[in-house]
């Protein structure tokens, strides 16, 4: 009783201080960074919790993924709390606390450690690293899945101590609906086998490595392996769909020879030990700047797996740690370039977990023999914590919006044309169009080749009237990227206010063409063909327009302009 109530004080000062750090997301908005695909500008999202929604969460690779859950979730709290972004920021903290408790209480189920276990927590819990899974609504995925993650390790500590079908099925169940929310768990049956051979101690070697406090029977490797067939099935099923949803969404690059995606990716996994250490600097973009030279990240994996292998058998929660690390980085480390990051904090959300455990088990055998070791533990515990949620506090001010997030990205970035770009976009919607098109311009200095600062200059261009030249803007994005729809279909926004309707058709049909579910290109393709007095071709792109989506009024207010235009219309004079 005594355990338990301490269980239950420590479970409340998690959610404390989690919510103490994290609340003023609550004001935060909405960030032009992804938001849109996701809540934004997503009216499938927008429409709330629908028959027609769901059946589209389960058949979409929007936003190139394949994650049903998280659209979702996505479509509930815009249920609920439509586009007030404090609610979907909340719904990310509710997450991110429960994602905390469910740590501590797995760590300790299977390790009987309460004070280790709480600590573990406490440092996921308020580490400054996880302000970007937590702030970014276009990040629920992360929480979302790392929750069913919880659940499956938790479920599989049962499973150890009680072998049998219907908990196995619940692991299984847990697996896949984590999948169906972030595929980045297909790392989770390697996992499992880590907990097999430490804490859990269920790997039958010479001398068998339990720290869990539970009855549970050593089996051989290949008998635990072949138990968790089923769970690999699962991530070769999904690795799969992702691939060719990624794939299709264009998101898989080929910007750098592989060469120098084994570079990045060995500096990206020294990088991101240093900022668990030391978390400055942080951003929501990182372009790829060498900041740790290669060989020497090599060396130091080298010397850290070296030092591993030769004295985790005696305390094998480094070999379990380190791997845990090692494994869940690689299906975003960067050997399959996906996006143009070089790395990213919301990438460590899970993996640093093996580091937390290194470091807290570690402290813990380091000062065992120490005389005075509760008092020196209570006070670095307390100042590790304390500066790590005022690091996450300042931090969390900078994803207020996107202003204050691009211009803080670009303080502790250099070169980094995604942030002015991004940038200039909030500039714009301020209506600064002048400040904005200085930062395109700087995106077109670093990036030369980057088709979405053409597009964003043709835009501004375009507020401001000067037409003739969005237009030059708008081919030099289309020659960079042929299938930008939304550069086709504002070239016939520009094309239709020179008055060279002609032209405008072709621009409308070519982004249909590469998008054909653009109602917006199909409502303007209608306005088009109305104005040259082609009224049969406007009636049916206005009902194409409604079917793709049944709440655009333009094209509904249109087609009935249409139908009164030809009522008025002598016969033989409809075309």
């Amino acid at each position: 009783m005594r355990a338990n109530r301490l269980k239950l004080v420590i479970c409340l000062l998690l959610i404390v201080a989690t919510i103490a750090v994290f609340w003023q997301v609550y004001n935060h908005d909405f960030v032009n960074y992804d938001d849109n695909l996701y809540v934004t500008e997503n009216r499938h999202v927008q429409a709330g919790l629908t028959w027609e929604g769901i059946i589209w969460a389960f058949t979409t690779t929007h936003a190139s993924n394949w994650h049903p859950l998280t659209w979702l979730s996505h479509m509930l709290d815009c249920q609920l709390f439509g586009l007030n972004a404090g609610g979907h920021h909340l719904t990310n903290l509710l997450f991110h606390i429960a994602n905390t408790l469910l740590l501590f209480l797995v760590f300790n189920r299977m390790t009987g450690a309460i004070w280790r276990s709480a600590f573990v927590a406490a440092l996921f819990a308020l580490h400054p690293l996880h302000v970007e899974s937590v702030a970014w609504v276009a990040e629920r995925k992360d929480v979302l899945s790392t929750f069913f993650w919880m659940l499956t390790m938790w479920a599989y500590a049962r499973y150890a101590e009680r072998p049998g079908i219907k908990i196995y099925l619940l692991v299984f169940l847990f697996f896949a609906l984590g999948l169906m929310a972030k595929p980045m768990l297909v790392t989770l049956p390697f996992v499992l086998l880590l907990m097999d051979y430490w804490p859990l101690g269920r790997l039958q070697l010479g001398q068998s490595i339990k720290e869990s406090t539970l009855k549970i029977q050593a089996l051989p490797i290949l008998r635990l392996v072949w138990e968790k067939v089923p769970l690999f099935v699962l991530t070769a099923v999904s690795s799969v769909v992702t691939y060719c949803a990624q794939q299709a969404g264009g998101s898989v690059e080929s910007l750098l020879p592989f060469q120098m995606r084994v570079g990045n990716a060995l500096a990206a996994y020294i990088n991101y030990i240093g900022k668990t250490i030391w978390p400055l600097h942080l951003a929501v973009f990182y372009p790829h700047v060498r900041v740790v030279p290669i060989w020497l990240a090599g060396l130091l994996l080298m010397c850290i797996s070296f030092f591993v292998i030769r004295v985790g058998r005696r305390s094998p929660y480094l070999s379990v740690g380190w791997l845990w690390y090692l494994g869940t980085l690689v299906p975003v480390i960067g050997l399959v370039q996906v996006g143009g990051q070089a790395m990213a904090d919301r990438y460590t959300y899970v993996p640093i977990i093996g580091l937390f455990t290194i470091i807290v088990w570690g402290v813990a055998e380091l000062v065992a023999k120490w005389r005075c070791q509760k008092f020196v533990l209570s006070i670095s515990v307390g100042v590790v914590l304390l500066g790590l949620a005022m690091g996450t506090w300042l931090q969390l001010t900078h994803w207020h919006n996107s202003v204050t997030l691009f211009k803080h990205t670009l303080d502790v970035t250099p070169n980094n044309y995604l942030a002015h770009n991004n940038l200039g976009v909030a500039l714009s919607e301020q209506g600064r169009i002048e400040e904005a098109m200085k930062q395109y311009r700087k995106v077109v200095e670093i990036n030369p080749n980057y088709a979405m600062a053409y597009y964003n200059l043709g835009l501004a261009l375009g507020q401001q009237g000067r037409f003739e030249e969005t237009i030059g803007y708008f081919v030099k994005a289309l020659q960079i990227k042929p299938n930008y729809a939304e550069a086709y279909y504002n070239m016939g926004v520009s094309l239709g206010k020179m008055g060279n309707y002609p032209e405008e058709l072709k621009a409308y049909k070519r982004a249909i063409n590469v998008k054909p579910d653009y109602a917006e290109a199909y409502c303007n393709l209608g306005a088009a063909y109305a104005g040259m007095g082609l009224y049969s071709e406007a009636i049916w792109a206005f009902k194409e327009a409604i079917q793709l989506n049944p709440g655009n009024r333009v094209a509904q207010h249109n087609l009935k302009i249409v139908y009164e235009k030809i009522k008025n219309l002598k016969p033989g004079r409809i075309k």
